[in-house]
């Protein structure tokens, strides 16, 4: 084969080696960055519930109002550590106007894709922030949650789509958003949710 042939070919040859590398280095560093992510919020679920009915001998009878709802906000997320000491967990809840606040800090989280945390607002505080309207799913417009380790984020997600960080433009309000154990769900569903860490 004459040289120039020969030169021809291995300029080819590299320009397709060449090529080839610019095709799949955006792609490796892609698949790098989703496997660096320590947590990952997968989804996020909002529901209105009734709260929960206890009966028991040593005192009278009292009915909880079936009429009232709580809402309930589950937050499904992925972690990769094998055991990671501490996370807390910031909830923005937008509801029918007013952006709904509170946080959760939860302890010895397992490495695993399905684990979870959840908090309620209470059927007071949506008659409150409801202006006495129907209360329906719609009333809760959109909900942010962001997981954070030791102050920063980690990993951000909305129910609906949205703008990132959208809720540092409108007026927080706290208090109205509660973690499981300040609720009449705090003996149900041990093996569901990850362990709240207790103020000392």
């Amino acid at each position: 084969m004459p040289g120039g042939s020969k030169d021809k070919m291995d300029k080819k040859v590299k320009a397709s080696s060449l090529l080839s590398l610019f095709i799949l280095l955006p792609l490796a560093a892609f698949a790098q960055t989703g496997a660096g992510e320590d947590f990952q919020i997968t989804k996020i679920t909002k529901n209105l519930i009734l709260a929960p009915q206890f009966t028991y001998a040593g005192a009278g009878d009292h009915q909880t109002n079936q009429r009232d709802r709580w809402l309930e906000v589950e937050v499904e997320f992925k972690a990769t550590p094998e055991l990671t000491d501490e996370l807390t967990f910031k909830y923005y809840i937008l509801f029918n106007g007013t952006l709904l606040t509170g946080e959760v800090t939860h302890v010895n989280i397992p490495a695993g894709r399905e684990n979870r945390s959840v908090m309620y607002v209470p059927p007071r505080a949506i008659a409150r922030f409801g202006n006495n309207r129907p209360i329906t799913l719609n009333s809760c417009q959109n909900v942010a949650v962001q997981i954070l380790q030791q102050g920063t984020v980690k990993s951000e997600a909305s129910l609906n789509r949205a703008a990132p960080q959208w809720f540092t433009t409108l007026e927080q309000v706290s208090g109205f958003v509660l973690n499981k154990n300040q609720t009449p769900f705090a003996p149900l569903y041990w093996d569901r949710y990850e362990q709240i860490k207790t103020a000392r």
